[in-house]
Order: C-alpha cells, then sequence, then structure tokens
C-alpha cells in the first residue's frame, strides 16, 4: 500500500494541478483567437467595405435597412419587456431572472458602447474625412462608428440568453448576425467596428450572467 501510494501520489497531485490550471488555459487561448479575430477585422475594413459597395442591390439593401431600422437599442429593449411580461404571467423565477439579466446586459452595454464612441470619434465608411479617428466628439453620429451600438447592444441582449439557454440562445443569434451584416452592408460601420462590438456585447452577458445566474425555485404548481 506505501508504494501505490507513493507512486500514486504525485500522478494524482499533478492532475490536480492540471485541472486548476485549465480554465486559466482555455481563457488565455480564448484571448488569443479574439485577438486574432480583431486584428483580421481592421486588416480587411477597406477590403470588404470595397467588396459590399461593388455588390449592392435594391432589394436586399430594402431588407437590411428593415433589418437595421427595428434592429436598435430601443426596439431590444421593447422585445425584453415583452418577455419579461410573459415570464411574470408564467409565473416562472427562472425566466424573470434570465430576462432581467438580457435586459440589464443591454443597459451595460448600450452605456459601455456609447462612452466608447464619444472617446475614439471614428469616422464612419460613408464619411470623407481626412482622418479616421478624430478623437473626443460628444455630438455628431457621423463620428461614432466605433464599436457599432446596434451590434454591441444585440450581442450582450441575446448573449445572456445563449449562456441562460444555449438552445433557445443558438437559434437567435442570428438576430445580431444580421445586424451587424446590415449595419455594414448599409455603409454605416466598418467590419471592426461590429467585430469588436460583438467581443465587448458578449464581454457584457458574460459578467451580467456571472452575477445574476444562481438556484432558483419555481412555484409549485
Amino acid at each position: 500500500m506505501r508504494v501505490a501510494d507513493f507512486t500514486g501520489g504525485p500522478k494524482i497531485a499533478s492532475r490536480k494541478s492540471f485541472v486548476k490550471r485549465a480554465p486559466v488555459i482555455y481563457w488565455l487561448i480564448g484571448i488569443v483567437i479574439v485577438a486574432v479575430i480583431i486584428a483580421a477585422a481592421f486588416y480587411f475594413d477597406g477590403a470588404v467595405r470595397g467588396f459590399v459597395v461593388q455588390h449592392q442591390n435594391r432589394t436586399l439593401h430594402q431588407i437590411v435597412l428593415y433589418v437595421s431600422r427595428f434592429g436598435d437599442w430601443l426596439e431590444h429593449f421593447a422585445i425584453g419587456v415583452v418577455l419579461l411580461g410573459i415570464a411574470w404571467w408564467r409565473k416562472s423565477q427562472k425566466w424573470k431572472r434570465i430576462v432581467l439579466a438580457m435586459l440589464i446586459a443591454l443597459a451595460v452595454a448600450g452605456l459601455l458602447g456609447r462612452v466608447i464612441k464619444m472617446t475614439t470619434g471614428r469616422a464612419r465608411p460613408s464619411v470623407k474625412a481626412e482622418h479616421v479617428w478624430t478623437g473626443p466628439r460628444l455630438a455628431g453620429a457621423k463620428y461614432q462608428s466605433f464599436p457599432s451600438g446596434h451590434m454591441i447592444a444585440s450581442s450582450a441582449f441575446f448573449g445572456v440568453l445563449f449562456l441562460a439557454n444555449r438552445r433557445v440562445g443558438a437559434a437567435c443569434l442570428s438576430v445580431p448576425a444580421l445586424i451587424g451584416f446590415a449595419r455594414i452592408y448599409l455603409d454605416a460601420h466598418w467590419l471592426s467596428d461590429v467585430v469588436c462590438a460583438s467581443v465587448l456585447g458578449i464581454l457584457c452577458a458574460l459578467l451580467v450572467w456571472r452575477i445574476a445566474k444562481g438556484p432558483v425555485s419555481e412555484p409549485h404548481r
């Protein structure tokens, strides 16, 4: 028994040590992947815009215009209020918590996006400017391109839903994807505006859901 303990002890200890380090390794890998994606987005900004400008379609333009028009912060908030009302009517504590977290993430993301927009002062693709990054601007939507307000709001909103319920959330992730495409197609944002907004929105969703999640007891029926 002593021999077994002597030989097995270090192996067990090393396994426990690896398990403790695993989350850190995963986070580091995730950060590297995200950094590469963001760098690639900035690199291909001009190429993507040129491709989109050369492949404009009147019918598709009307569709993405509709998607963009109803994909802003206020529309997401209205959807959240409706869902919260349904959860309250169904007396589901679980979904009340989820929807409230979605609304909080939406608010946090919206505030964060607004601050960054006014701080960076990035000109939109449609604006002919000598300098793309003009610095702090408290007003002027033409110079508040980074990050995409539509995308950061939608990513945070549906990001919480995905973290709370993978099946329902995965089906709804097409919404922010369509919104991001629409904003690029309408020449309202650069590719990097949309990609960085999605990353920031997901981070807001992770933060809010980490705080909001917890055991919820459903009432007996």
